[in-house]
């Protein structure tokens, strides 16, 4: 039910206070979702400790990863626990389950470095399933048992339409240059680190597995036979209009929404009914309800924005948008026929061009058009017809994102459908037959089944980009994050086609 994959036990000097480093990488068979996995060790002081494992990922023959750490500085008061024994715990559906090694208990050396399991003759070494936005590289460390002739690393960033072989190095003075550390490499149990580093650039996702020649037999670890996948987040696009001042409590509420987008890590936010105070025209970007969102989020995040009329008599009404990665470049036009600043179907558009690693180029509109009977029409045709002209074939896709003004199954919806090529994406996530019966194969009983969609805040995408939707949900309701507007906010999650 439980089996050591490796341990290692590792004395750093890096931070200039010996600290010792216990690692302990188990594979666990699932067989209840609830289950209490842990190690329990000693060290030279004879104490028998326990330290809880914590989940990392899934693997190959119905089993998981799961991973515990120890670590230990040196102080006058407290020695380094030094050689280690250690015995392995698993509890789930109500059974209880001790490795012993066979009754001899695993045992580990004071800064010895690696041992593998006996089933393991190659561990890759603090696999993580995430890849950081920033990250152009992703570093693969590899333990062999044994004299390896040849270590590799067998990758594809396209789902093996292509394949990449990247060989490893191998350094005796691994330890020292990793940890400053005295362990050998290879060390007293026969086992060596090797190093390699795939070049994933902008990938979203890369998956491999690890080839070794060990004493001239070819050996595999591709994570129990599933392989390792590793990949960026998910492009995260929220909506909210903010409803221009008019909530009581209202710097409260703006704070719980900077709250969700750092909570959730949102890549992109669109706003609409972004307000400041009119101040004679002139505006007041210390009142602005998008700085002050943007003011309590974590930085670098970047932010447009632009006004079209006065709103609500009192306020420079207008959107945003607040990205995690730079703008490429903002354009903002009226969409609609009226440019009357003290005209509120004086509609305008902002358009932010981002590129989000892993994604590439995006065209991002937040928006906020008129009623049906107020211009919807003119104002949709207009904002389409300057998305299709941005969208050029560098464009990985183009999302239209805000208030639309027009209800599910209402005719402006009808029109968003049958004249244009952008698809409700939070539509497709929350309800896949309703969206097929609307946008895929059209039906006569497909508005008829969307009644008590009340939506009229939409994230509409071109129907040729290069994104899925994975994931969708509504934020600022009674239940999640509680109300901030009259309006409820929508997060929906992407990721590449």
């Amino acid at each position: 039910m439980i089996e050591l994959f490796y341990a290692s036990n590792v004395i750093s000097r890096r931070q200039g206070v010996p600290r010792q480093r216990l690692t302990f990488v188990l594979l666990v068979e699932n067989h209840a979702y609830a289950k209490q996995v842990a190690v329990r060790w000693r060290g030279e002081d004879g104490e028998w400790r326990d330290t809880p494992a914590r989940y990392m990922a899934p693997t190959g023959e119905g089993r998981e990863v799961w991973r515990a750490d120890v670590e230990v500085a040196l102080t006058e008061k407290r020695s380094l626990p030094g050689n280690v024994q250690f015995v392995l715990y698993v509890s789930q559906q109500g059974r209880e389950h001790w490795e012993n090694n066979g009754g001899r208990t695993y045992a580990l050396e004071a800064d010895c470095g690696v041992l593998l399991g006996e089933r393991h003759p190659v561990a890759h070494l603090d696999f993580s399933p995430h890849v950081r936005p920033e990250q152009q590289t992703l570093p693969v460390a590899v333990a062999v048992r044994g004299r390896a002739a040849e270590v590799a690393i067998e990758w594809s960033t396209d789902g093996w339409k292509s394949k990449r072989r990247t060989k490893c190095t191998f350094s005796r003075r691994y330890w020292d240059r990793e940890e400053l550390s005295n362990a050998r490499n290879p060390n007293q149990y026969g086992v060596g680190v090797w190093t390699a580093r795939l070049r994933v650039r902008d990938a979203f996702r890369v998956e491999y597995a690890i080839r070794a020649v060990i004493d001239g037999k070819e050996q595999w670890d591709n994570n129990l036979g599933v392989n390792y996948v590793a990949k960026r987040d998910s492009l995260k696009v929220m909506i909210l209009n903010l409803h221009c001042y008019q909530e009581e409590n209202q710097m409260a509420k703006l704070a719980t929404v900077a709250q969700a987008i750092r909570q959730l890590k949102i890549d992109v936010v669109c706003l609409q009914e972004v307000a400041e105070h009119w101040n004679d025209g002139a505006g007041d970007w210390a009142s602005n309800t998008a700085r002050i969102i943007h003011a309590q989020l974590p930085q670098p995040y970047y932010m447009a924005v632009d006004w079209s009329h006065r709103g609500f008599e009192r306020y420079r009404e207008g959107v945003a948008i607040l990205s995690r990665y730079p703008f490429m470049r903002t354009e903002a036009r009226y969409v609609s026929e009226s440019q009357d600043i003290y005209d509120i179907h004086s509609r305008k558009v902002l358009m932010g061009q981002i590129h989000a690693p892993g994604f590439g180029l995006l065209n991002i509109f937040s928006v906020h058009l008129s009623w049906w009977e107020q211009g919807f029409r003119t104002q949709f045709d207009a904002l389409c017809e300057w998305a299709e002209q941005r969208h050029t074939r560098h464009v990985a896709a183009t999302l239209l994102c805000g208030d639309f003004n027009v209800r599910v199954g209402s005719p402006g919806y009808a029109y968003i459908v049958e004249q244009s090529d952008f698809e409700d994406q939070f539509l497709k996530i929350a309800d896949r037959s309703a969206f097929d019966a609307i946008f895929r194969h059209p039906r006569d009983d497909g508005a008829r089944r969307m009644e008590e969609d009340r939506r009229i805040d939409f994230i509409l995408m071109k129907r040729d980009s290069k994104l899925r939707p994975v994931a969708a949900q509504r934020l600022f309701t009674d239940n999640v994050y509680g109300r901030v507007s009259d309006h409820e906010g929508f997060l929906v999650e992407f990721e590449p086609v």
